[in-house]
């Protein structure tokens, strides 16, 4: 892979911030895709533009508002983010932070943006242990849209097919950390809150993954530690 090119859909959070590292390291150039959908995190995206100016890979923002196309608590102010983990499911049992089909709209961006310049990988954050009740996140759904983008690109023509890479869909935060912090990255500047402030809210249900995440391993999360000697905290 390290005479490769990768897109990655990066959006400045802790997961794909460990898979920007990781893409950096295994492929020969690294092009970030982020996308403004409408979310009320968009700080993720600011700060992942520092985050790729510092590690000098070329990143791209598209503009792709899914504002009263989709309903979500991440889009829709009126929604109430959920202050736990357990209060974050509906009666479906989807939660209400689900953004429906987000990924598979974010991986046909991706294949479109790589196609277009003959790039041949799309490597994403998309994390199974974590995110259980999110139908976009499983290996068959990453595997169905790999099918869907060689069957719908010009890799049904020309045979060079298109590979889709989750190199942490099976890990746990603790360990997605840890390979983090070992590959070098830096989550100063990587934003997680589900209400859209640099500052984490500590309670909504991903603060509260990452917190205990950092917890488990003793040690304070590299964000907290930046905002108070900037003094936000």
């Amino acid at each position: 892979m390290k005479n490769e090119k990768a897109v990655i859909l990066f959006s400045g959070g802790l997961d794909s911030t460990t898979t920007l590292y990781w893409a950096k390291k295994f492929f020969r150039e690294v092009f970030a895709l982020m996308v403004n959908y409408s979310q009320r995190h968009s700080i993720e995206t600011q700060m992942a533009q520092k985050v790729a100016k510092h590690l000098k890979v070329e990143a791209h923002l598209i503009e792709f508002p899914l504002k009263n196309i989709v309903y979500s608590a991440l889009i829709d102010t009126d929604k109430e983010i959920p202050d736990s983990l357990a209060a974050s499911k509906n009666e479906a049992g989807v939660p209400f932070t689900y953004v429906p089909f987000r990924n598979g709209i974010f991986l046909s961006l991706a294949a479109a943006f790589a196609e277009s310049r003959q790039i041949f990988n799309i490597v994403t954050g998309f994390n199974r242990v974590d995110t259980p009740d999110y139908p976009d996140t499983t290996e068959s759904f990453t595997k169905k849209m790999e099918d869907a983008i060689n069957q719908g690109t010009s890799a049904s023509i020309t045979g060079r097919e298109f590979k889709i890479h989750t190199p942490l869909i099976t890990k746990s935060k603790k360990e997605i950390i840890q390979w983090g912090l070992e590959l070098g990255a830096d989550y100063s500047y990587s934003v997680s809150c589900y209400r859209g402030e640099e500052i984490p809210c500590l309670k909504c249900p991903s603060c509260d993954i990452r917190d205990n995440a950092f917890k488990q391993l003793n040690m304070e999360d590299p964000l907290i530690t930046r905002l108070k000697k900037e003094g936000k905290l």
